[in-house]
């Protein structure tokens, strides 16, 4: 049986692939089988000829993972906006039934998955004739969720929001991670403590920018994961 968790965050560019590369390192250097899966991902580059998931590549390098990188994703796009925004424009609508099919092969593949999201937690995947939001996608994949935040001015309210949002679906968060914190930093100080305070949900742990390693017991950080 595998396990999983969704690695979402508070907004784009707050960190979220770094971090979630930074996870799957920490358990593959352990000793797990752990791997990674995006539904999908917009602002796909080209190199060496090739449309390439420029998200899975970079954790496939981090981690030291030999996946190709482009099967660890269901949708690729190469415009860089919203993935419902570019599935319009690109033509090829997101399907869930793909996405389930695909997360079931991530199952078959690894012990441990980690899912990154897109963007904040109220991604639109699809909006035409059907809605797909990527809170539907966390449902149907029966995840819980670490929330990657920023360590800098404005996160109080943007953790704070998207927890409260999480909530109105049903959707765990089992744990936040800080990215850019700096310890010394008396404002990243009082954000962490502040948002554990308003949240109740423990900061299992902080990373400074450009850090190579996640601070946290290996076992702490594999019980986040749950059955799926």
């Amino acid at each position: 049986m595998s396990k999983g968790i969704f690695i979402t965050a508070t907004g784009t560019n707050i960190g979220k692939t770094f971090v979630t590369a930074l996870i799957i390192k920490k358990l593959r250097q352990n000793g797990f089988n752990a791997g990674y899966y995006k539904a999908a991902l917009s602002g796909a580059e080209w190199l060496d000829g090739k449309l390439v998931a420029v998200d899975s590549d970079y954790v496939c390098r981090v981690s030291r993972m030999e996946n190709e990188p482009n099967s660890l994703v269901s949708y690729i796009y190469e415009t860089a906006v919203s993935p419902h925004l570019a599935a319009q424009i690109e033509g090829r609508p997101i399907d869930m039934n793909v996405l389930l099919s695909d997360f079931e092969k991530s199952k078959s593949s690894f012990d441990f998955i980690a899912v990154e999201g897109s963007g904040g937690i109220v991604c639109p995947l699809r909006l035409d004739d059907k809605i797909i939001m990527l809170t539907d996608v966390i449902k149907a994949f029966d995840l819980d969720v670490i929330l990657v935040a920023s360590a800098a001015l404005g996160t109080i309210n943007s953790v704070v929001l998207t927890v409260e949002y999480a909530k109105q679906y049903n959707i765990v968060i089992k744990g936040i991670i800080i990215n850019g914190y700096e310890a010394d930093n008396f404002l990243h100080i009082d954000n962490k403590n502040q948002i554990e305070y308003l949240t109740g949900i423990p900061v299992i742990t902080s990373v400074s920018q450009n850090a190579d390693n996640l601070e946290i017991d290996v076992w702490e950080l594999a019980s986040l994961f749950r059955e799926v």
